[in-house]
């Protein structure tokens, strides 16, 4: 018997689990056909409004700037207040969300729309977030060419768009709608699940922000 023979024969009867490919097979299978749920905390259970209210809280208590609207068409008004208080230049890179595609950009002829990944050079970044967490202020970003995950990392400032509908109270009801939305048994190739700007403690313990990606994160959150 291999080393390795003799560790995997240990763990299966630490395991009290036969040597049979075709039931681990089965075992799989029926995990995977229903996908167990963990303890779920309650704070996030809680009505529309309510729910929608602790999802702007938390994002402020990680340092994110939040916004509501209401309509998607009232977005581009919403981003340019934002440049302006930020002094940052009028052009923004989106990619080809049709949510954003559809909004209407042209009212604003001052504000420059760049389409397709970053490059690098863009100082500010628009996303539609597939999902938000209350519990944690937490939006999660599919990749693709919809949103790319370039404009997540790469631009100093990320504006990420969610609408109200879509702001769940926990993380396992966003992994749900993930597979309801992929497919069962597929996934996007990069999910992010980001919590406020990118910021890190590991030079003497100090708070650094954009350490590895935008330096800030504004929220606006439509309906």
């Amino acid at each position: 018997m291999s080393p390795r023979d003799a560790i995997m024969t240990k763990i299966r009867g630490a395991l009290a689990a036969g040597h049979s490919d075709e039931a681990r097979r089965k075992a799989v299978e029926s995990r995977l056909s229903r996908p167990p749920k963990g303890v779920i905390p309650a704070r996030g259970q809680l009505d529309d409004d309510a729910r929608v209210e602790l999802f702007c809280e938390m994002a402020r208590r990680v340092t994110a700037s939040v916004v509501r609207v209401r309509s998607h068409d009232r977005v581009p008004k919403a981003i340019s207040e934002y440049l302006r208080a930020k002094n940052l230049p009028s052009s923004i890179r989106i990619g080809d969300d049709r949510r954003l595609k559809s909004m209407p950009w042209d009212k604003f002829g001052s504000l420059e729309v760049r389409r397709g990944p970053s490059d690098g050079f863009d100082e500010t970044g628009v996303s539609h977030a597939l999902a938000g967490i209350a519990e944690t202020g937490t939006v999660a970003l599919a990749s693709g060419k919809d949103n790319p995950t370039t404009i997540n990392f790469l631009p100093e400032h990320h504006i990420v768009v969610v609408d109200a509908k879509d702001i769940s109270g926990d993380l396992e009801s966003v992994m749900g709608r993930v597979r309801k939305k992929f497919g069962k048994g597929e996934m996007p190739r990069t999910l992010n699940l980001i919590t406020g700007p990118s910021r890190s403690g590991d030079i003497e313990q100090k708070i650094i922000l954009g350490a590895h990606g935008p330096r800030a994160v504004h929220v606006i959150v439509v309906g």
